[in-house]
Formats: C-alpha cells, structure tokens, sequence
C-alpha cells in the first residue's frame, strides 16, 4: 500500500526542485524512454533513509556540476507501482533496486547504480560517482 501522498510530496519535490522530470504512468514512462538521442538519467526514487540521506542529495549535487545529462527523471518506487514497473522493464537484466540510478546514452544503459551502491555512503560520494559517469558521457555545456 503507498504511502500518503502528504508525506511523499517532499520526497518528490526533493528532485522535481532539482529539474527531475518526475514519471508517474507507464506512458510517461515510455515517452521518456523513447526518445533515444542524448544522455538520459533515471533515478528510482524511495521513502527508505538512503533515499532520503544519501540518493537524492546526491543526485541534487551531481546536477549542479558542469556536465549533467540531457534529460534526468524519476519513478518513485512502492508509490508509482505501475510507472517504477515500466521503468524497471528497460533495464531488464538488473533486479530491481530502490533507491537505484540508471544511464542511458543513446538508449542504451551504460551505467546503473544499485542500492548496495548507496547505502552506508554519503551523498557526496554518491554524486561524486555520478559526476564521473557524465564526465564519461555528457557533453560539455556551451558557453
């Protein structure tokens, strides 16, 4: 069962304040997930404390470097039931995981970090690994 949406709305606007398209249907879902061209970040998002403490502040620090993916969005896992399922269809050969990022260039994932990847670190280590994987994909900004 979700949880209220009063206590989630923070969760969410945690990254939607960050410029996170947030998902909430399978359509919205494909409509992201079909549009191939560029970098696209997918964080899967949780009311667990390593969402809280360490995924989305990290993530939020990772988007504020030089390089950022051309799209970022999110699913929120055990709250969007059927849109976090969609999500998790393309990125078939990876069990499920919340909090977990995914990174596709091109379509195609290059890089997905899992729950064990987040949990007992902090966020700074987090973005640090992301900014490292934009560093690898992302285009620098023009100026």
């Amino acid at each position: 069962m979700p949880y209220s949406e009063l206590l989630v709305r923070p969760m969410r606007e945690e990254l939607t304040s960050a410029g996170v398209q947030e998902l909430r249907t399978p359509d919205e879902v494909d409509a992201f997930m079909n549009e191939k061209a560029g970098t696209a970040m997918l964080v899967v998002n949780s009311v667990c404390g390593c969402a809280a403490g360490m995924a989305r502040p990290g993530v939020r620090l990772a988007l504020e470097g030089d390089r950022r993916p051309d799209r970022v969005a999110s699913v929120f896992a055990g709250q969007d039931l059927e849109a976090t399922a969609k999500a998790r269809s393309y990125i078939p050969d990876i069990p499920p995981s919340s909090p977990s990022i995914a990174f596709f260039k091109d379509g195609e994932l290059v890089y997905f970090m899992p729950r064990h990847r987040i949990e007992g670190r902090n966020a700074n280590m987090v973005a640090n690994d992301l900014a490292q994987v934009f560093t690898e994909h992302c285009a620098v900004p023009a100026t």
